[in-house]
Protein backbone atom coordinates (compact mmCIF):
# COMPACT_ATOMS: atom_id res chain seq x y z
CA UNK A 1 0.00 0.00 0.00
CA UNK A 2 2.21 2.80 1.44
CA UNK A 3 5.89 0.99 1.83
CA UNK A 4 7.68 3.75 1.87
CA UNK A 5 6.35 7.02 4.06
CA UNK A 6 9.46 9.86 3.11
CA UNK A 7 12.73 10.64 2.31
CA UNK A 8 14.36 13.03 3.37
CA UNK A 9 17.93 13.24 1.42
CA UNK A 10 19.58 9.67 1.78
CA UNK A 11 17.04 8.88 4.35
CA UNK A 12 14.35 7.25 3.60
CA UNK A 13 11.31 6.34 6.66
CA UNK A 14 9.39 2.83 6.02
CA UNK A 15 5.86 2.71 7.22
CA UNK A 16 6.54 -0.65 8.64
CA UNK A 17 9.44 0.86 10.40
CA UNK A 18 7.45 3.79 11.61
CA UNK A 19 4.63 2.17 13.02
CA UNK A 20 6.61 -0.65 15.09
CA UNK A 21 8.56 2.14 16.59
CA UNK A 22 5.34 3.93 17.11
CA UNK A 23 3.93 0.66 19.11
CA UNK A 24 6.94 0.52 21.27
CA UNK A 25 7.41 4.10 22.21
CA UNK A 26 3.05 3.82 23.02
CA UNK A 27 3.98 0.69 25.07
CA UNK A 28 6.81 2.20 27.04
CA UNK A 29 5.10 4.89 27.65
CA UNK A 30 2.02 4.05 29.02
CA UNK A 31 3.93 1.00 31.00
CA UNK A 32 6.09 3.70 32.39
CA UNK A 33 2.84 5.65 33.83
CA UNK A 34 1.56 2.52 34.99
CA UNK A 35 4.57 1.22 36.32
CA UNK A 36 4.88 4.71 38.62
CA UNK A 37 1.63 4.34 40.00
CA UNK A 38 1.97 0.66 40.99
CA UNK A 39 4.98 0.76 42.25
CA UNK A 40 6.81 -2.17 41.10
CA UNK A 41 9.08 -1.00 40.06
CA UNK A 42 11.20 2.46 40.10
CA UNK A 43 11.21 5.35 37.25
CA UNK A 44 12.88 4.25 34.04
CA UNK A 45 12.87 0.02 34.78
CA UNK A 46 10.44 -0.20 31.64
CA UNK A 47 11.91 1.55 29.60
CA UNK A 48 15.57 -0.01 30.06
CA UNK A 49 13.90 -3.45 30.21
CA UNK A 50 12.13 -2.09 26.70
CA UNK A 51 15.08 -1.44 24.79
CA UNK A 52 16.71 -4.92 26.03
CA UNK A 53 13.49 -6.90 25.22
CA UNK A 54 13.63 -5.20 21.70
CA UNK A 55 17.17 -6.42 21.21
CA UNK A 56 16.28 -9.86 22.49
CA UNK A 57 12.86 -9.64 20.54
CA UNK A 58 14.58 -9.06 17.11
CA UNK A 59 17.34 -11.10 17.57
CA UNK A 60 15.39 -14.00 18.45
CA UNK A 61 12.60 -13.60 15.57
CA UNK A 62 15.55 -12.94 13.19
CA UNK A 63 17.18 -16.41 14.29
CA UNK A 64 13.50 -18.34 13.68
CA UNK A 65 13.49 -16.93 10.84
CA UNK A 66 16.52 -18.40 9.48
CA UNK A 67 16.03 -21.85 10.85
CA UNK A 68 12.38 -21.91 8.70
CA UNK A 69 14.54 -21.15 5.89
CA UNK A 70 17.35 -23.70 6.56
CA UNK A 71 17.50 -25.14 3.39
CA UNK A 72 17.94 -21.64 1.46
CA UNK A 73 20.52 -20.12 3.68
CA UNK A 74 22.69 -23.37 2.95
CA UNK A 75 22.34 -22.48 -0.88
CA UNK A 76 22.53 -18.93 -0.45
CA UNK A 77 24.39 -17.89 2.64
CA UNK A 78 24.15 -14.13 1.89
CA UNK A 79 20.24 -14.08 2.22
CA UNK A 80 21.40 -13.96 6.70
CA UNK A 81 23.03 -9.90 6.04
CA UNK A 82 19.15 -9.42 4.63
CA UNK A 83 17.96 -7.50 7.77
CA UNK A 84 15.48 -5.41 6.03
CA UNK A 85 12.78 -8.44 6.08
CA UNK A 86 12.34 -12.18 7.08
CA UNK A 87 11.49 -11.88 10.95
CA UNK A 88 9.12 -14.44 13.03
CA UNK A 89 6.96 -12.61 15.84
CA UNK A 90 7.10 -15.83 17.28
CA UNK A 91 10.47 -15.57 18.03
CA UNK A 92 10.25 -12.18 19.04
CA UNK A 93 7.71 -12.79 21.93
CA UNK A 94 9.44 -15.95 23.00
CA UNK A 95 13.10 -13.96 23.03
CA UNK A 96 11.38 -10.89 24.96
CA UNK A 97 9.56 -12.62 27.22
CA UNK A 98 13.20 -14.42 28.09
CA UNK A 99 15.03 -11.38 28.18
CA UNK A 100 12.46 -9.62 30.45
CA UNK A 101 13.27 -12.62 32.91
CA UNK A 102 16.85 -11.90 32.56
CA UNK A 103 16.39 -8.33 33.26
CA UNK A 104 13.90 -8.83 36.01
CA UNK A 105 16.59 -11.09 38.02
CA UNK A 106 18.99 -8.72 37.71
CA UNK A 107 17.13 -5.60 38.70
CA UNK A 108 15.73 -7.75 41.60
CA UNK A 109 11.92 -6.58 40.29
CA UNK A 110 8.82 -9.50 40.47
CA UNK A 111 8.86 -10.89 36.58
CA UNK A 112 5.16 -11.68 37.05
CA UNK A 113 3.95 -8.68 38.22
CA UNK A 114 5.90 -7.03 35.48
CA UNK A 115 4.59 -9.67 33.06
CA UNK A 116 1.00 -9.07 33.98
CA UNK A 117 1.63 -4.83 33.72
CA UNK A 118 3.33 -5.47 30.31
CA UNK A 119 1.55 -8.24 28.69
CA UNK A 120 -1.94 -5.81 27.34
CA UNK A 121 0.95 -3.21 26.31
CA UNK A 122 2.52 -5.80 23.71
CA UNK A 123 -0.29 -6.84 22.65
CA UNK A 124 -1.12 -2.81 22.14
CA UNK A 125 2.30 -2.70 20.37
CA UNK A 126 1.44 -6.00 18.16
CA UNK A 127 -1.85 -4.16 16.95
CA UNK A 128 0.17 -1.06 15.61
CA UNK A 129 3.24 -2.86 14.26
CA UNK A 130 0.43 -5.16 12.20
CA UNK A 131 -0.60 -1.69 10.63
CA UNK A 132 2.66 -1.06 9.43
CA UNK A 133 2.79 -4.92 8.05
CA UNK A 134 -0.12 -3.55 5.61
CA UNK A 135 1.03 -0.61 4.88
CA UNK A 136 4.32 -2.32 3.60
CA UNK A 137 2.65 -5.57 2.32
CA UNK A 138 4.19 -8.45 4.29
CA UNK A 139 2.33 -10.81 6.37
CA UNK A 140 -0.17 -11.05 3.34
CA UNK A 141 -3.26 -12.84 2.93
CA UNK A 142 -4.23 -15.54 0.86
CA UNK A 143 -5.49 -14.83 -2.65
CA UNK A 144 -9.84 -14.40 -1.98
CA UNK A 145 -13.13 -13.57 -3.99
CA UNK A 146 -14.53 -11.97 -0.92
CA UNK A 147 -15.88 -8.67 -0.48
CA UNK A 148 -13.60 -7.57 2.01
CA UNK A 149 -9.96 -8.53 -0.17
CA UNK A 150 -7.36 -5.88 -0.57
CA UNK A 151 -5.46 -5.03 -3.45
CA UNK A 152 -1.90 -4.37 -3.12
CA UNK A 153 -0.80 -1.62 -6.31
CA UNK A 154 2.63 -1.53 -4.44
CA UNK A 155 4.07 -3.70 -2.22
CA UNK A 156 7.66 -4.67 -1.72
CA UNK A 157 6.17 -8.41 -0.74
CA UNK A 158 3.02 -8.85 -1.39
CA UNK A 159 1.50 -10.02 -4.91
CA UNK A 160 0.30 -6.95 -6.65
CA UNK A 161 -3.25 -6.64 -8.37
CA UNK A 162 -5.33 -9.64 -7.15
CA UNK A 163 -7.62 -9.70 -4.08
CA UNK A 164 -5.93 -10.56 -0.74
CA UNK A 165 -7.52 -11.64 2.38
CA UNK A 166 -6.72 -8.54 4.70
CA UNK A 167 -4.30 -11.11 7.30
CA UNK A 168 -2.65 -7.70 8.93
CA UNK A 169 -5.69 -5.36 9.85
CA UNK A 170 -7.20 -8.86 10.48
CA UNK A 171 -4.22 -9.75 12.90
CA UNK A 172 -3.85 -5.84 14.23
CA UNK A 173 -7.70 -6.54 15.01
CA UNK A 174 -7.49 -9.43 17.44
CA UNK A 175 -4.89 -7.70 19.16
CA UNK A 176 -6.52 -4.48 19.94
CA UNK A 177 -9.57 -6.57 21.58
CA UNK A 178 -6.75 -8.74 23.16
CA UNK A 179 -5.36 -5.31 24.69
CA UNK A 180 -8.68 -4.50 25.90
CA UNK A 181 -9.03 -7.19 27.76
CA UNK A 182 -5.93 -7.68 29.40
CA UNK A 183 -6.07 -4.21 30.34
CA UNK A 184 -9.65 -4.99 31.99
CA UNK A 185 -8.74 -7.88 33.40
CA UNK A 186 -4.87 -6.28 34.95
CA UNK A 187 -7.28 -3.30 36.23
CA UNK A 188 -10.30 -4.81 37.30
CA UNK A 189 -9.86 -8.58 37.76
CA UNK A 190 -7.77 -9.16 41.28
CA UNK A 191 -5.95 -12.34 39.33
CA UNK A 192 -2.92 -14.16 40.91
CA UNK A 193 0.21 -12.68 39.80
CA UNK A 194 1.23 -14.51 36.28
CA UNK A 195 -2.66 -15.07 35.12
CA UNK A 196 -2.75 -11.45 32.81
CA UNK A 197 0.59 -12.68 31.03
CA UNK A 198 -0.63 -16.62 30.52
CA UNK A 199 -4.10 -15.51 29.28
CA UNK A 200 -2.24 -13.20 26.42
CA UNK A 201 0.02 -16.21 25.79
CA UNK A 202 -3.48 -18.33 25.82
CA UNK A 203 -5.18 -15.40 23.35
CA UNK A 204 -2.39 -14.64 21.19
CA UNK A 205 -1.64 -18.44 20.37
CA UNK A 206 -4.99 -19.47 19.45
CA UNK A 207 -6.04 -16.37 17.39
CA UNK A 208 -2.49 -16.97 15.41
CA UNK A 209 -3.35 -20.73 14.98
CA UNK A 210 -6.33 -19.83 13.11
CA UNK A 211 -5.30 -16.50 11.67
CA UNK A 212 -2.62 -18.74 9.88
CA UNK A 213 -4.93 -20.41 7.63
CA UNK A 214 -5.47 -17.28 5.65
CA UNK A 215 -1.78 -15.78 5.45
CA UNK A 216 -0.31 -16.48 2.06
CA UNK A 217 2.92 -15.76 2.61
CA UNK A 218 4.21 -19.31 3.17
CA UNK A 219 8.00 -18.74 3.05
CA UNK A 220 7.91 -19.16 6.76
CA UNK A 221 8.18 -23.10 6.18
CA UNK A 222 5.61 -25.27 7.85
CA UNK A 223 6.16 -28.72 9.96
CA UNK A 224 3.97 -31.30 8.62
CA UNK A 225 0.16 -29.53 7.82
CA UNK A 226 0.94 -27.12 9.91
CA UNK A 227 2.47 -23.71 9.40
CA UNK A 228 5.93 -23.02 11.43
CA UNK A 229 3.81 -20.85 14.01
CA UNK A 230 0.90 -23.29 14.14
CA UNK A 231 3.53 -26.11 15.08
CA UNK A 232 4.83 -23.48 17.27
CA UNK A 233 1.20 -22.41 18.86
CA UNK A 234 0.73 -25.18 20.55
CA UNK A 235 3.55 -25.44 22.74
CA UNK A 236 2.75 -21.61 23.50
CA UNK A 237 -0.96 -22.72 24.49
CA UNK A 238 0.60 -25.77 26.81
CA UNK A 239 3.12 -23.33 28.12
CA UNK A 240 -0.22 -20.39 28.53
CA UNK A 241 -2.13 -22.95 30.08
CA UNK A 242 0.10 -24.28 32.40
CA UNK A 243 1.40 -20.73 33.39
CA UNK A 244 -2.20 -19.78 34.41
CA UNK A 245 -3.20 -23.44 36.36
CA UNK A 246 -0.12 -23.14 38.25
CA UNK A 247 0.00 -19.24 38.98
CA UNK A 248 -3.93 -19.49 39.92
CA UNK A 249 -3.22 -21.88 42.48
CA UNK A 250 -0.80 -19.82 44.29
CA UNK A 251 -1.62 -18.09 47.53
CA UNK A 252 0.58 -14.88 45.71
CA UNK A 253 -1.81 -12.06 44.81
CA UNK A 254 -1.15 -9.57 42.06
CA UNK A 255 -1.06 -5.82 44.19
Amino acid sequence: MLPELFSIGPITVYSYGLMTAIGIIAAIWIGEIQMKKTGIAEEGFLFGMGIACVIGGYASSKILFWITILPELVENPSRILDFASGYVVYGGLIGGVLTAYVYCRIKKVDFWKSFDLVAPLVALAQCIGRIGCFLAGCCYGQPTESACGIVFEKSLYAPTGIKLFPAQLVSSGLNLINFIVLYVLWKKAKLKKGCVGAIYIINYSVGRFFLEYFRGDLERGNVGSFSTSQFISFFTLAIGVAILVIQSKSRRMDG
